[in-house]
């Protein structure tokens, strides 16, 4: 079958819904422990203490980021095959490039994890501090994609190569607190989930594109093989907590396609819009049946939807949520009645998968004891992609329909260089702090919740401000 031609316009509803998972990210690893309400951390973990209890349940918007993350990974992926299936790539260039990609996310999982500053020491020295701004020149060095002439390109086409065996010589230096140097099995556990998704997910929409039938039965199957896992001493559950591989591949990452894969779904409406002919300029007058007030409507029905989740199911209201939710989504699905325009039409497309998958996850949540990060339960899965949606509606009626695409640039810029917004923080942001001595004197000026919040406030917007330069001068990490 002939591949269509990719509009090379971007979904930057899709960038900017990316950027607010990945600075929400960087915004709980940044808030202060001990100080404020138990909604602003892990439900598993909750304050003073934040000992992990995996028999709790409940749902927080802290726990709804990484699924978000995942969920926009799911829907690029169309976006960023098809691009290449349109230049011709054969399906043998085309699994290299997938698997390519996923080497590059695994190398920086492991090398990133053996160069964060509490890694290397739980309590950090002035070296420590040195270290890990190195190690973020490094990392920049080994992942940037500079936007240059050919004749510059040929003499910075050694960087990645050069910054790869400097961290190789910096690491092999190192000694970690459990007495061992490089370890394959010492990695930031997110990015490798990621890099499985990368992989796992981007062939499983590749071998489906054309068959979403097929996709969502093999979604099924995920679900049999997810339940039977959990039937003790069968060839399932033992083959789920396999692995040839452990430190990069384990069977039981496979559960996050179920997040993944409705992000695929997604990315196949988000590709087809984009490659309608009203899509081709910029600027261009799109007449809607729908005028502003019934826009803001959608805005605000979305938004009350994913707060009465995060209340409901946090607090344990979970019939008088489920029931509340049904309310909400009867009432706001007379919101789509006759679209007529492609945007409209599309946003109808997202309304009722959302439905779809927020209906799964509320009927599969009181299995597995109630909903929960970790270990993460289907309902988990189900209702934060049904979240991780509401959002991108509201997101792509902020920027295709009301245009304040500079109100949210920042979360765009963030959202297309998430790599630098990940490891700013830790290895670039907070050691100059420390080596500075500035981060004692704020710490001591943010004991009350209030402050507490407005410092990891502060922090995220000053890496935010940060990776968004980085992205204006054309400075992107890829892997």
């Amino acid at each position: 079958m002939q591949e269509k031609t990719v509009n090379l316009k971007r979904a930057y509803a899709l960038d900017a819904l990316r950027g607010f998972a990945i600075l929400a990210m960087v915004l709980s690893g940044t808030i202060r422990y001990k100080i404020l309400p138990a909604w602003m951390y892990h439900a598993q973990e909750p304050p003073p203490a934040h000992t992990f209890n995996p028999n709790l349940p409940g749902l927080t918007w802290v726990d709804t980021v990484f699924p978000i993350f995942l969920f926009c990974l799911g829907a690029a992926i169309p976006l960023a095959l098809s691009s290449r299936l349109a230049k011709g790539f054969t399906t043998k260039q085309v699994i290299l490039y997938i698997l390519k990609r996923g080497f590059l996310l695994g190398v920086f999982a492991i090398i990133l994890q053996h160069l964060r500053p509490y890694k290397i020491n739980p309590n950090p020295t002035q070296q420590t501090w040195w270290i890990a701004l190195l190690g973020f020149l490094i990392l920049f060095f080994m992942f940037v994609r500079l936007s240059v002439n050919l004749q510059l390109r040929h003499y910075i086409k050694w960087l990645p190569l050069s910054a790869s065996i400097a961290a190789i010589i910096l690491i092999s230096f190192l000694q970690y607190p459990d007495g061992r140097g490089f370890s394959l099995s010492r990695s930031d556990i997110i990015l490798v989930v990621l890099t499985n998704m990368a992989v796992f997910g981007s062939l499983a929409w590749f071998f489906t594109r054309n068959n979403l039938l097929l996709r969502l039965g093999f979604l099924g199957l995920l679900i049999a093989l997810r339940l039977s896992a959990t039937v003790k001493q069968s060839w399932i559950a033992i083959l789920w907590h396999a692995s040839p591989v452990p430190w990069i591949f384990k069977f039981d990452y496979l559960q996050y396609l179920f997040i993944v894969i409705p992000g695929t779904i997604i990315g196949d409406f988000i590709l087809n819009w984009l490659q309608t002919p009203t899509r081709n300029e910029e600027d261009e007058e799109i007449d809607f049946s729908w005028n502003q007030l019934h826009f803001f409507s959608i805005i605000l029905m979305m938004l009350s939807i994913c707060l009465a989740l995060l209340i409901g199911l946090q607090t344990r209201w979970v019939w008088q949520t489920t029931l509340l939710s049904f309310v909400l989504c009867s009432i706001s699905w007379f919101l789509f009645v006759n679209p007529v325009n492609d945007t409209e039409r599309l946003l109808k497309s997202f309304y009722q998968w959302g439905i779809y998958w927020l209906a799964l996850g509320l009927l599969f949540e009181p299995f597995e004891n109630g909903i929960k990060k970790d270990p993460s339960t289907l309902s988990y899965y189900f209702v934060t992609t049904a979240i991780a949606l509401f959002f991108l509606m509201i997101f792509t009626i902020l920027l295709d329909i009301f245009k304040q695409r500079k109100s949210l640039q920042l979360l765009i810029d963030n959202g297309q260089n998430p790599m630098i917004a990940y490891v700013a923080f830790a290895n670039l942001l907070l050691p100059i702090l420390r080596l500075s001595h500035i981060e004692p004197l704020i710490l001591e000026f943010t004991n009350t919740p209030l402050t507490g919040f407005f410092k990891g406030v502060i922090y995220t917007l000053a890496i935010a401000c940060l990776v968004s330069l980085f992205t204006k001068l054309k400075f992107f990490w890829r892997a």
